[in-house]
């Protein structure tokens, strides 16, 4: 189950990012990242009872797992803001396979720490990884980003967002530290210490207020523009990317935290998959490779 459900993260962050990608271009990488989180809050908000309860957080175990949750929610938003100031400036081919990169760091992580792996494990984790890179390194460059962003949105400001300068890979190595960091923490500290689902409310509340911190700071608008399809992208985001959490963390106490954080990092690929059948984007040869390398890495990860 912990590999169904590594698969299934990978499927809700991928289709999430898919949004992302217009969002950022479209209001900024600070107001996507709001309003992903506080959606995403709110929805868990409502329906944690029904998805793994509180936790540790109202059992009376002390400070702890609220600590480890406040530093879970801080990796989360710094990544998080990373990953869409990536997206919202560098070139996909570049940043993207960067940004996925981040399950080596977690791998590294967990050997170090004792976590043992199979060799045939090892081979699919390597098969894995590779394919994802190979995949999202034909993801698109900005110009051509501007033409799908013009057939949804034929706004100025989206037209001047499509031909906004800027490498983006600073942001996109930050992203994938801090990804890498946090899903090794996530598997060997919090989710134990807070509880699967109540990590993800931490999470979506320390990111939220950290956003708007970063907001107020910074001085950014924070409303969000009148009309158009911003608000529906938004909320698909949020409910996205909140459930990929939760069945990350519930994957993780089924499964080794390696080959759970390989298998999430999937969403790279089906981002890809999901512009190739929406945006009718072709996929290269090398593209198609590295989708058979992904599904022999699966089966070996499987054994």
């Amino acid at each position: 189950m912990g590999i169904l459900f590594g698969l299934l993260t990978a499927l809700s962050w991928g289709s999430s990012d898919f949004l992302a990608r217009f969002s950022a271009h479209r209001i900024g990488a600070l107001r996507t990242t709001l309003y992903m989180q506080l959606t995403g809050f709110v929805l868990l908000t409502i329906f944690l009872r029904w998805i793994g309860g509180w936790g540790h957080l109202a059992d009376g175990s002390g400070w702890q797992p609220w600590a480890w949750g406040v530093l879970a929610g801080i990796l989360n938003g710094i990544a998080s803001l990373s990953l869409y100031r990536s997206f919202e400036l560098g070139k996909m081919a570049v940043v993207a396979p960067i940004s996925a990169s981040y399950p080596v760091l977690t791998v590294a992580l967990s050997l170090l720490t004792g976590e043992h792996l199979t060799v045939l494990r090892v081979a699919g984790i390597v098969l894995t990884l590779t394919g994802v890179v190979l995949v999202a390194a034909g993801e698109n460059s900005p110009n051509k980003m501007s033409a799908e962003l013009s057939a949804i949105d034929t706004s100025p400001a989206t037209e001047a967002a499509g031909k906004k300068a800027g490498s983006g890979v600073g942001w996109a190595f930050l992203s994938a530290l801090g990804f890498g960091v946090l899903f090794w923490l996530l598997g060997t500290r919090v989710v134990p210490s807070v509880g699967y689902a109540a990590t993800v409310w931490m999470i979506r509340l320390t990111s939220s207020l950290l956003t708007v911190a970063v907001i107020l700071v910074l001085r950014q608008p924070l409303a969000l523009p009148r009309g158009g399809p911003v608000p529906a992208w938004l909320l698909g985001m949020g409910l996205l990317d909140t459930c990929a959490f939760v069945l990350n963390n519930r994957g993780m106490q089924l499964e080794q935290v390696s080959v759970v954080s390989v298998l999430a990092s999937l969403y790279g690929a089906f981002t890809v998959a999901l512009a190739a059948i929406f945006l009718r984007e072709r996929l290269a040869r090398w593209q198609w490779l590295g989708i058979v390398a992904i599904f022999a890495g699966i089966v070996l990860i499987s054994r």
